[in-house]
């Protein structure tokens, strides 16, 4: 892809996300993206139809790459170790802008949900990686279960203004990830 499309396309996320912070997503128009990207309307509507394609492409975009940054290093690994999960926060922390605004925008619920179906595909690659013999619905009670407290996790650090450092709130939420595998051991 030629650098100028790619820099266009940065820079017209960037300015949606930036809005999203100022005001409620439904009440951007266009007009405001095309003028804080510096482009022309045209410009954005040659990559995106409209503003709700724009969000989707932003949140793929965002998404595909937290997982990327986020995968094992040596592939020797299952992708949910403590390693991965501090570099998930890490990366969330780096790109903090991005996810409190996603996050607390109220009128953007399907970035939760597409985190939280991103956590559910993990979690199950976790629980065949661990033989765990549970039925399949519970199985996909666990899955729910853990995804839900991890997003909300994520959710409230977020919305507290990270008050611990990615490393200490991995620690925390490893600490309770591996008290709930004990529990589910000890009941399979």
């Amino acid at each position: 892809m030629d650098r100028r499309i790619k820099k266009n396309q940065a820079a017209i996320m960037n300015a949606l996300i930036y809005l999203m912070g100022e005001k409620d997503f439904e009440k951007i128009t266009i007009n405001e993206i095309a003028e804080r990207a510096d482009v022309n309307r045209g410009t954005i509507y040659s990559h995106y139809s409209d503003k709700y394609d724009l969000l989707d492409k932003c949140l793929e975009a965002q998404l595909k790459e937290l997982v990327e940054n986020c995968s094992p290093v040596d592939g020797t690994k299952p992708y949910p170790s403590k390693v991965s999960l501090l570099r998930t926060f890490e990366e969330m922390e780096k790109n903090a802008l991005f996810y409190r605004t996603l996050l607390m925008n109220k009128s953007v619920p399907s970035f939760r949900n597409h985190l939280q179906e991103m956590m559910n595909k993990q979690i199950r690659v976790l629980i065949v990686e661990n033989n765990l013999s549970l039925d399949e619905l519970s199985k996909d009670i666990l899955v729910q279960f853990l995804s839900s407290a991890t997003v909300g996790v994520i959710e409230w650090w977020f919305t507290h203004a990270m008050p611990r450092s990615a490393k200490e709130i991995t620690e925390q939420l490893w600490s309770l990830l591996e008290l709930n595998q004990v529990i589910l051991r000890s009941h399979s």
